[in-house]
């Protein structure tokens, strides 16, 4: 079954306003942590070191990056605290919080209809490095 409001019209290239709206949303939605983000997000303002806390796996780099898009698309707000030290507080604007409803049901619709994902590799632990053997020989010995 197809809604005949997301079609295109075959005697009009142009988009329906349903793709165009579509297309305009998952611009910025349909990239990697942007939904996650908003996600931890809701369950109240944050902090960076919160934010990054809620959505694991996510780089600061790709965090700050992220927060900045979503705050200049208007789903998000940052409050700077100046005073030793400096914060910055990450919330949900009224349209970010709107996302909420959309987010939830995608969630309940991924759970009913996508196979499940695969579970995640826990990540290396960096000390695990020192407990290997070291060879006898030095690191620049040949053969």
């Amino acid at each position: 079954m197809t809604n005949p409001s997301a079609q295109t019209d075959p005697q009009n290239p142009e988009p329906s306003p349903t793709i165009r709206a579509l297309t305009h949303a998952f611009a910025l939605l349909g990239k990697r942590w942007n939904g996650l983000v908003l996600a931890a997000l809701a369950q109240g303002p944050a902090g960076f070191g919160e934010v990054r806390e809620r959505v694991p796996g996510i780089s600061d780099r790709m965090l700050a990056d992220r927060l900045h898009e979503l705050a200049v698309a208007g789903l998000l707000t940052r409050t700077v605290h100046h005073g030793p030290p400096l914060r910055s507080q990450y919330a949900l604007t009224p349209h970010g919080n709107a996302f909420l409803i959309p987010l939830a049901a995608l969630a309940v619709w991924a759970g009913e209809h996508l196979p499940p994902a695969p579970r995640p590799t826990p990540p290396r632990d960096p000390g695990r490095a020192a407990l290997r053997p070291v060879s006898r020989r030095g690191p620049l010995s040949r053969g």
